[in-house]
């Protein structure tokens, strides 16, 4: 049974031009986001994701209560700039992104318990990959990045194809985001799997094609891969993006 982290990190912040709307992505005052309230979501989880206290977060949207409804907008207090999409919203507003282009969203783990975004870049190139790492964003496990921290990669910053599948269609169209660990081994640490499910759900809030499909890499290169491995949250992407 999927537990209370599967509705984590519902957390859109605003400040994206590209933005088509449809999602949790709103603007917000005095430089500070909204989140609008999803099925599932509740006030000590929103605050959790968004890093600040719930106290805070019912001051500043005038609750007496802990009691929220589907579709409503809490304003999220400003200092809340710990968040895990702050360097993925910060890259975003540098680069120009072509949301009809991005088809899919394949998830992966690494194989090795080590690694980050550089190292894995490194070892890409060693092997002959020119644009370096093959993945759009690397999700760390606290080894050698943070845990749950989001890096982003040279080829979303460069909006270039991947390398993190056979098919070229899904390389050509497709964003790779790969967990660090060995998924066969053991499962994603709860900060990772919510930072996974906060940066895919943001990037289906309007900066991918709006049927977007979610998908892992062994159901792409079916036959040819465990990526992501045994241990990987298959129910919670099957219920969430696949249903």
């Amino acid at each position: 049974m999927s537990s209370r982290r599967s509705f984590l990190q519902r957390v859109l912040w605003a400040g994206t031009a590209t933005c088509l709307g449809g999602a949790n992505l709103w603007a917000a005052p005095a430089g500070g986001a909204t989140h609008r309230v999803v099925r599932g979501d509740t006030l000590s989880e929103i605050a959790q994701a968004y890093g600040v206290t719930v106290r805070e977060l019912k001051n500043v949207n005038g609750l007496t209560s802990d009691l929220i409804r589907v579709g409503q907008e809490l304003r999220i207090p400003a200092r809340a700039g710990g968040n895990v999409l702050g360097p993925v919203i910060a890259a975003n507003r540098r680069i120009r992104i072509n949301a009809s282009h991005w088809r899919y969203i394949v998830l992966h783990h690494s194989a090795i318990e080590k690694g980050n975004a550089a190292i894995y870049g490194a070892a890409h190139l060693r092997r002959g990959m020119s644009n370096g790492l093959a993945y759009h964003f690397v999700i760390g496990n606290g080894i050698d990045s943070g845990d749950g921290e989001i890096e982003v990669g040279p080829r979303w910053t460069g909006q270039l194809l991947g390398g993190h599948v056979r098919d070229r269609t899904v390389n050509n169209h497709g964003i790779g985001i790969c967990l660090v660990g060995n998924l066969e081994n053991h499962a994603p640490t709860a900060k990772q799997r919510a930072s996974m499910i906060a940066l895919v759900d943001y990037l289906r809030g309007g900066l991918v094609a709006r049927k977007c499909e979610v998908t892992v890499h062994k159901w792409v290169d079916k036959n040819h891969t465990l990526c992501p491995g045994r241990h990987f949250p298959y129910a919670e992407i099957q219920r969430r993006y696949r249903a």
